[in-house]
């Protein structure tokens, strides 16, 4: 898709006045605006919010309840938004290496508005198809309109015209810069080696594809909606563009979205029919939806009562049924046991950068602490939920063994009760690489073709 910096898109009351709504708009005058330039405006702020606030970026993009100024634009500068802050996220420390390649000393004090400024004008310069004239033209705009940065306009514009003149050299002398931040690319080496970290690191940028589970005969499927079989099942889209919910089968029910790596933990429970079964984090849904076309008798949790909502919806556009219960499943004590239980935790997301490239700029090694120890306490509470010799799936989409496979193996040498059942590579033909040497499923990015990074253990209670 060709991003045009000039793009008639109007916000509401015409794009010539300044936007309504958002936390800062009292630092731009009011002067008419240039076509293009409430998008920019849009876009510093959100970039602002992830990395200042640790803000969640999908939030903010929400179409309903997002940043106000983001939903002030209209549907085309809305794409425009997202494609800057995605680009600017995905390849930030080459972009601040690129503007400090060109700077003669850092920025002054306090001056993080203007690193945003910065950062979104090369980041449509570097990385998306807006010429740079454009690019430049607005970002010197948004300067001058901000009291804050009025006083660097020229700074801007010098520096930008300088990328834009050098731009070869400059990208070809940032190109073995990582593409996560320190401690994230550090955590990363430390634990899978430094070749591995990069690839991974490299493979965030590449544009998330399409994977989506299918009730039955997915090679009929993969015919029918121009995909590819993957090794697991799953069907691949190929080179998609335009609307998922528009597809042949969604409207019947016959498939839903789902990652490659988030379909196997269930795929990992084996022979499931006629078992009663509790999916415990079970929203959106696709788990539980597969828990059902494996014979299960499934109860799915959810202390959130929207997202049971969702899943609810979820299963009937499916034709698919399931006990709901809204609870913390902390607190949840059923009245007969499960045969199974599958515990899809939450965690920090790291494996998901492909999709949501400020999970590495919003959580710290504090927040993987943190949620390991949640993860711990929900683990030892699963196991008390399934009979003696009944199984209980882990899984998360976190890249960090705190989360995974050091928690569940700490969980193993303390309660007896418990043991680990490795899975075989060879039940899962073309997945080889995918189980480690305990049986545990562990996939990491650049698997695949690319795919989230995801653990997955069995365990059986004696």
């Amino acid at each position: 898709m060709v991003l045009t910096s000039n793009s008639s898109a109007k916000p509401a009351h015409h794009q010539k006045r300044r936007p309504s709504g958002g936390n800062n708009d009292e630092h731009y005058s009011n002067e008419e605006w240039k076509p293009g330039l409430a998008a920019r405006v849009a876009a510093v702020k959100i970039l602002s919010a992830v990395l200042d606030k640790k803000t969640s970026l999908d939030g903010m993009l929400d179409a309903e309840n997002g940043n106000p100024a983001y939903r002030a634009l209209s549907l085309p500068d809305r794409a425009l938004v997202r494609a800057i802050v995605n680009s600017a996220l995905r390849h930030l420390p080459r972009i601040e290496a690129a503007l400090a390649m060109l700077l003669d000393g850092p920025l002054p004090q306090g001056a993080r508005s203007l690193h945003h400024v910065l950062v979104v004008g090369a980041a449509q310069m570097l990385y998306l198809d807006v010429p740079d004239h454009s690019a430049v033209d607005l970002a010197v705009e948004q300067a001058h309109r901000d009291p804050r940065n009025k006083r660097f306009v020229k700074l801007v514009n010098a520096i930008l015209r300088r990328l834009g003149r050098e731009k070869d050299s400059v990208v070809q002398a940032i190109g073995e810069v990582p593409v996560l931040p320190d401690w994230f690319y550090g955590r990363l080496a430390k634990i899978y080696g430094k070749d591995a970290a990069n690839r991974m690191a490299e493979a965030q940028l590449v544009p998330s594809v399409i994977d989506v589970t299918v009730k039955s005969n997915p090679d009929l499927w993969a015919e029918k909606l121009n995909g590819t079989v993957m090794p697991n099942g799953s069907v691949r889209l190929d080179a998609f563009e335009g609307s998922v919910s528009a597809l042949e089968g969604f409207n019947d029910g016959e498939w839903w979205v789902q990652d490659f790596s988030a379909s196997m933990p269930v795929r990992l429970m084996g022979d499931l029919t006629g078992k009663r079964v509790a999916d415990l984090c079970a929203a959106p849904g696709g788990k539980t939806a597969q828990l059902i076309l494996a014979g299960a008798d499934v109860t799915a949790l959810d202390q959130s009562g929207n997202r049971l909502k969702r899943l609810r919806e979820n299963l009937n556009r499916l034709k698919l049924e399931a006990e709901t219960v809204e609870v913390n499943m902390l607190k949840f004590q059923p009245e007969e046991l499960f045969d199974a239980v599958l515990l899809d935790a939450p965690c920090s997301s790291t494996g998901t950068l492909r999709k949501h490239p400020d999970v590495c700029w919003t959580k710290d090694k504090q927040d993987i602490a943190k949620l390991a120890g949640l993860q711990e306490q929900m683990l030892r509470h699963a196991v008390t939920l399934v009979k003696s010799g009944g199984t209980i799936v882990f899984s998360n989409c976190s890249l960090d063994p705190s989360e995974g496979e050091r928690m569940v193996a700490q969980v193993l040498a303390s309660d007896p009760s418990l043991e680990r059942v490795p899975t075989l590579a060879s039940d899962f033909p073309g997945l080889e690489i995918a189980i480690n040497a305990d049986g545990d499923l562990r996939t990491t990015p650049d698997m695949f073709g690319g795919v989230d990074g995801f653990y997955a253990a069995v365990l059986r209670k004696r």
